[in-house]
C-alpha cells in the first residue's frame, strides 16, 4: 500500500515537472501577444497624432489665409471707400428733400495776429459759412454745388461759387469692376496733395491750415478710382485764376497716386504743372499756395510752376501723424533775366485725445525759397503777394479742442510765424491767435 502511494506520488511529480514548461510557454506567449497589441496601439496613436499635427497645421494655415485674406480685403474696402469719399465734397448728415440732400457747416470766432498780419485788431469773425447741395440726376449721375457764404480767404460775407460739377459714378461698372473709374467735369477742387481734403473748419482739427497750405479751384474734368490697395486722380483744368475764362490754351495737368497697405498707413504722391499763364490776363494761378497764389516775378508774359509732393499718414484709434513735403519749380519767359525759382516745403501734424472728447494738435512746417517767393502765411495779403519776398517761413501751431458731438466743436489755438526776406526786414510780428466754435449739418 505504502509502495502504490510512493508510486502515485513519483507520477504526479514528474507530470508537474513535465507540466511546468508548457504552462511557463502559454504565459510567455500570452505577454508577447500583448506587447504586440500594444506596440499596434502605440502605432495607431502615434499615426493619428501625426495625422492630427498635419490637420491642426492645415487648418492654422487656412485660418492664417483667412485672417491675411480679410485684412487685405479690409485695406481693399478701406482703401475704395478713401478714394471715392476723398473726392466727395457732400458731407454727412444734412437733410433730406427727395432726391435732393442738403448739408452745409460753418464756424464763428475771436482771431487776432501781431501788428503785420491779417487780423491786427482782434476781430470777432464769421470764419466759414457754406451749403452743399448733392442731387441724383439719374442712376449713377450726381449733381453737386457747394455754395460758399463766408471763407477766410474771400474776406467777405458775399455769395460765391465753390465746387459745382456732375459726377458719374461706377462708369466701370459697365466691364464688371465697380469703383475703379469715376469721373468729374465742371468746378472742382484741384486734386494736389491731401490737405485740401481738410481744410474745412470741420474737418481741420486747428484753426490755421499747414503754411504750404496748397489748394485751389478750378474748372475742367477729373477721373477717379481705387485698383486694389491703390487709388489715383486725375485732373485736366484751366490753371488760371479767373472764373468764367482762360486765357491760354495750355492746361493745368494733376495727378495723384495712393497707397494704403492696410486701414492705419496711407501714402500719396501728386504731381502737377500750373501750364503756361498768361500774366497780363491770368494775373494769378488757380493755385493756392502759403496764404496767396504763383503770380508773375519777372517781366515775362507767361508764367507757369511744377510741383510734386510726398504725403503719409498713420492713424491709430485715438490719434492720428500725418506729414507731407513738396519741391516747386517757379520759371517765366522773361527775356532779361532768370526768374527760375526752387523753392521746398513741408509740414508735420499731429493729434491725439487726451479725453473721449477732448484732444490737443500740433503742427510746424517750413517753406525755403533760396532766392525769395511771394510767401504771404498769416502775413497781409496786399502786402506779401505783391510787395517783398521771402526766402524762408516757417510756423508752429499748437491748440486744443472739445468735440461736443462730431457737429460741434469748440477749439483754440496759437501759432508762432517767423520769417526772412533777402531785401526786406525780417518777419516776427506775425504770431496768430484764435478761439472758434464750428459746426456742421
Amino acid at each position: 500500500m505504502a509502495r502504490g502511494r510512493t508510486i502515485l506520488g513519483c507520477s504526479l511529480l514528474s507530470a508537474l515537472c513535465l507540466a511546468r514548461p508548457a504552462v511557463s510557454y502559454a504565459v510567455d506567449t500570452n505577454l508577447e501577444s500583448q506587447l504586440r497589441l500594444l506596440q499596434q496601439q502605440n502605432e495607431a496613436l502615434q499615426s493619428q497624432l501625426h495625422e492630427q499635427q498635419e490637420l491642426i497645421e492645415s487648418l492654422r494655415k487656412d485660418v492664417a489665409g483667412i485672417h491675411k485674406a480679410q485684412e487685405e480685403r479690409d485695406a481693399q474696402l478701406a482703401n475704395e471707400k478713401a478714394a471715392i469719399e476723398s473726392e466727395q465734397s457732400s458731407k454727412t448728415g444734412g437733410f433730406n428733400f427727395g432726391k435732393v440732400h442738403l448739408s452745409g457747416e460753418g464756424g464763428v470766432g475771436l482771431f487776432e495776429t501781431g501788428s503785420q498780419g491779417q487780423f491786427p485788431n482782434a476781430e470777432f469773425r464769421v470764419d466759414e459759412a457754406k451749403l452743399f447741395v448733392d442731387a441724383q440726376v439719374w442712376g449713377d449721375v450726381y449733381a453737386f454745388a457747394e455754395l460758399n457764404l463766408a471763407t477766410r480767404e474771400e474776406q467777405d460775407v458775399n455769395l460765391h461759387l465753390g465746387e459745382l460739377y456732375i459726377d458719374v459714378e461706377d462708369i466701370s461698372k459697365l466691364w464688371g469692376q465697380p469703383g475703379q473709374l469715376n469721373a468729374r467735369i465742371g468746378r472742382m477742387d484741384i486734386p494736389f496733395g491731401e490737405e485740401y481734403l481738410t481744410r474745412d473748419v470741420i474737418d481741420n482739427p486747428l484753426i490755421s491750415r499747414s503754411l504750404p497750405d496748397i489748394w485751389g479751384v478750378d474748372e475742367g474734368i477729373e477721373l477717379y478710382g481705387s485698383v486694389n490697395k491703390l487709388s489715383y486722380v486725375l485732373a485736366v483744368q484751366n490753371g488760371g485764376v479767373p472764373d468764367t475764362r482762360d486765357f491760354n490754351a495750355d492746361k493745368s495737368i494733376t495727378g495723384r497716386l495712393s497707397y494704403n497697405p492696410n486701414s492705419h498707413l496711407h501714402f500719396s504722391v501728386s504731381g502737377m504743372r500750373t501750364g503756361d499763364l498768361n500774366a497780363q490776363k491770368d494775373v494769378l494761378s488757380a493755385l493756392w499756395f502759403a496764404g496767396g497764389f504763383f503770380r508773375p516775378i519777372g517781366a515775362g508774359t507767361v508764367f507757369h510752376a511744377d510741383l510734386v509732393e510726398g504725403d503719409a499718414q498713420w492713424r491709430w484709434s485715438r490719434g492720428h501723424v500725418k506729414a507731407f513735403g513738396g519741391y516747386i519749380r517757379y520759371d517765366d519767359n522773361d527775356p532779361t533775366a532768370n526768374i527760375r525759382r526752387d523753392v521746398y516745403y513741408y509740414s508735420v501734424e499731429g493729434v491725439q485725445d487726451l479725453t473721449r472728447k477732448f484732444y490737443a494738435a500740433a503742427r510746424f512746417g517750413q517753406i525755403f525759397a533760396p532766392r525769395g517767393f511771394p510767401i504771404v502765411g498769416e502775413g497781409d495779403m496786399h502786402t506779401y503777394l505783391f510787395g517783398p519776398l521771402s526766402d524762408e517761413m516757417w510756423r508752429l501751431s499748437l491748440g486744443l479742442g472739445y468735440r461736443f458731438s462730431p457737429n460741434f466743436i469748440v477749439k483754440t489755438e496759437y501759432t508762432f510765424e517767423r520769417g526772412t526776406s533777402p531785401n526786406g526786414p525780417d518777419r516776427n510780428h506775425e504770431d496768430f491767435f484764435a478761439t472758434e466754435a464750428v459746426f456742421g449739418f
